[in-house]
């Protein structure tokens, strides 16, 4: 069920609850990685057949992941230390990756990049970094730079208007409008169009959110991006 979000937009408690879900290491992303062992250790040897309906995937290190709303979730990370996974930028970080995109960014935006982290959490994939070489525990590779996309996606065609966000899964990308009011958050579909067809990337377009702030709350309050989506192609919209 949804939270009862501000009835007048408070970006301070915004960024508050932003940051406690993206600090903490069990619900910085949708799912979290749980070992398997753990489970039966702390909830009984018979525990994981009982949640199996929710078990998202199966680690070959012997872990498993958990929608990260799971009290599974909770009770393995307790005590964890909490901080965010890519630290905060400063403002002139900021403002060199706008230089480089050759527009200015949400404020919102900007709160979330110097306050909370440079990506590293959020819906799907978690939101990209705007510096580069960011590198998460155990991965073999850098997080996605968004300036770096921003640049590549210029080259293809897609609007300069359109920031990237993260994966959306597949061929699916949410992006940030940066020139409509309000900055609605677009889902795109990046294999929805095709070129020789005579066919632009507009035609890729799937959803779109009322607002960046609306998307951000939604995952700050512990709900799915996704839901509104899935809710409207149930009513045709």
């Amino acid at each position: 069920m949804t939270r009862r979000q501000p009835a007048a937009p408070d970006d301070d408690a915004l960024i508050d609850r932003l940051r406690a879900r993206a600090w903490h290491p069990g619900l910085r992303f949708d799912r979290a990685t749980v070992p398997a062992a753990w489970i039966r250790e702390r909830h009984g040897a018979d525990h994981m057949e009982r949640i199996r309906p929710h078990l998202l995937s199966y680690g070959s290190d012997g872990t498993v992941q958990l929608p990260s709303q799971r009290q599974e979730v909770a009770d393995h990370f307790a005590e964890a230390p909490r901080g965010p996974l890519f630290a905060p930028l400063t403002r002139a970080d900021v403002d060199e990756a706008e230089r480089r995109i050759g527009r200015r960014l949400p404020g919102l935006l900007r709160r979330v990049y110097t306050e909370v982290a440079d990506g590293g959490f959020g819906p799907d994939g978690g939101l990209a970094s705007l510096a580069r070489g960011n590198r998460a525990p155990g991965h073999l590779s850098d997080w996605p730079c968004a300036v770096d996309v921003h640049e590549r996606n210029r080259a293809a065609g897609v609007p300069a208007s359109w920031f990237f966000l993260t994966g959306g899964g597949c061929s699916m990308e949410w992006y940030v409008s940066l020139a409509a009011v309000g900055h609605p958050v677009l889902l795109h579909d990046a294999d929805g169009w095709v070129a020789d067809r005579g066919e632009g990337p507009h035609d890729g377009l799937r959803y779109a959110t009322a607002s960046l702030r609306r998307w951000l709350w939604t995952w700050a309050d512990g709900d799915n991006v996704w839901d509104e989506v899935f809710a409207r192609r149930r009513v045709g919209a």
